[in-house]
């Protein structure tokens, strides 16, 4: 294999590099990341950018330090800046409680986001060839995970998000792998051949490793029954991948007739909607909804999904499901909540929270709840364009001049009746309105009632009353408007 060549042909396949652009490149000093260095030295010239080389002391060897020694002079000799950092790794795992593996990986990925960011560079590159995908892949197998694990790294990939560092998510940093389509043994052959003198980690050759009792002892098994398992297995991740992306951006389409609200603290979902979904559908968008309230887990498994996904189908009201992370299904009368474990708290937009009462300006807009829904309010002479289709989406629109003045907003008191559009005037209980609506109990505290002197006027996103309702003699029309907040 022209190892040169096939870099080339991953990196324009997959849109890796940025032209005129810094990247950073992980280097352990190891057969892998040697080789991807000196490959990119070879082709900066042709992508226009600028290498940074950047090297993470684990303090897990007795070698560490001359191996970090060793990364530095190497790129010196080849006129490359380097940053060499230090984590005392092994009490980070004792004092998170992580596997050394873990705590290691996610100390690399902060140490190297940091390198990113002060160097100002938009990507970093690192050394995974395609045996480490095959290995990814049969983890990922043996645990048990769906298209998202199987089909193993990404060449171009969201920077992991447990290790966030001041939103580092949302900067558009990436991690890219250019040596993923190409076999550890053409990587040791292309160092060989090019005289790099590469360091040796001797506990890549321990078997109490998970990833290396997979590659010393269950490999070779594998290809005992099919010699060509690596190519077979490294050719269904990218079947598996290219499913998997088809999906999320089926999911991507009809998500905005899905969701109800979503925010920091939940997400909530239209059970008519969900369940008109295909399984794969449901499945992703437990997925999607769990990764928006904690983007720092990173496994969830197929059967916490899948009991979450028969109970939002099946189970009663007020059922819950326990999902990983301290998060929990609800499922409500006409919604499926994503929430923290705990008592239910008001979700995001489809409760609107007022708080203390408020008075309403005309026209004038107020915002509901901190980084909530907004009540905007206007006047018109004449029934607006678009009436039909506000009213649709849950505004109205009032006989401005019979609403009456002192305009507020305010929560639901004991005794509170209102007379609701299309009863003939008959009144009823805000309480009993709020139980036939089937809105949930530990919602109805905060759903915000717009009120003036002549009584309740609109019971907001639901139900108006009769008062003000516009007629043929409405001269003025005072149209209400929700505003969805920004996700």
């Amino acid at each position: 294999m022209d190892v040169l060549a096939q870099v080339r042909a991953t990196i324009d396949a997959h849109n890796l590099m940025q032209p005129e652009s810094c990247l950073v490149v992980a280097v352990s000093g190891g057969p892998d990341s040697l080789c991807l260095l000196h490959v990119l030295c070879r082709l900066r010239g042709c992508y226009r950018v600028q290498l940074h080389v950047a090297h993470l002391d684990h303090g897990l060897r007795a070698e560490a330090a001359a191996d970090a020694a060793y990364v530095a002079t190497l790129a010196e000799q080849w006129g490359l800046p380097c940053t060499v950092g230090h984590e005392a790794v092994r009490d980070e795992a004792r004092a998170e409680r992580r596997s050394l593996e873990e705590a290691a990986r996610i100390a690399r990925y902060r140490f190297l986001a940091r390198v990113a960011r002060a160097v100002g560079a938009p990507a970093v590159a690192v050394g995974h060839n395609a045996d480490d995908q095959v290995e990814t892949v049969l983890m990922h197998c043996l645990r048990g995970a769906g298209l998202a694990g199987l089909r193993g790294m990404e060449r171009r990939a969201r920077w992991p998000g447990e290790t966030d560092f001041q939103n580092l998510k949302d900067s558009g940093l990436t991690l890219i792998r250019p040596l993923l389509d190409v076999p550890r043994a053409e990587v040791e052959a292309y160092v060989q051949a090019q005289g790099l003198i590469p360091r040796l980690d001797v506990t890549n050759l321990e078997r109490t490793f998970y990833r290396n009792r997979i590659r010393h002892e269950l490999i070779p098994v594998l290809e005992s029954y099919n010699p060509r398992i690596r190519e077979l297995l490294h050719r269904s991740a990218d079947l598996l991948a290219d499913d998997y992306d088809y999906l999320q951006q089926s999911l991507a389409v009809c998500w905005p007739e899905l969701v109800l609200a979503e925010g920091p603290q939940a997400v909530v979902l239209r059970s008519t909607a969900f369940r008109a979904l295909a399984p794969s559908l449901q499945r992703g968008a437990l997925r999607r909804a769990v990764a928006q309230l904690r983007r720092s887990l990173r496994d969830l498994s197929w059967i916490h999904v899948e009991q979450a996904r028969r109970g939002a189908l099946d189970a009663p009201t007020g059922s819950t499901f326990t999902l990983p992370a301290g998060l929990v299904l609800e499922v409500g009368y006409d919604r499926l909540t994503i929430r923290p474990a705990g008592p239910p708290a008001p979700t995001p937009g489809a409760i609107l929270m007022v708080g203390p009462e408020r008075p309403l300006l005309v026209p004038g807009a107020i915002e509901l709840a901190p980084g909530g829904w907004v009540l905007e309010a206007s006047l018109h002479e004449k029934w607006p364009a678009g009436g039909e289709a506000e009213a649709a989406a849950g505004g109205v629109c009032l006989d401005a001049d019979r609403v009456g003045a002192d305009l507020r907003l305010r929560t639901r008191r004991p005794g509170d009746r209102f007379q609701p559009l299309g009863l003939a005037g008959h009144s009823q209980s805000v309480k009993d309105y709020m139980i036939n609506a089937k809105i949930p109990r530990a919602e109805r505290d905060h759903v915000p009632l717009l009120v003036s002197e002549r009584g309740i006027l609109w019971i907001v996103g639901h139900r108006t009353s009769e008062i003000a309702a516009p007629g043929p003699e409405t001269r003025r029309y005072l149209c209400l408007r929700l505003v969805r907040p920004v996700a």
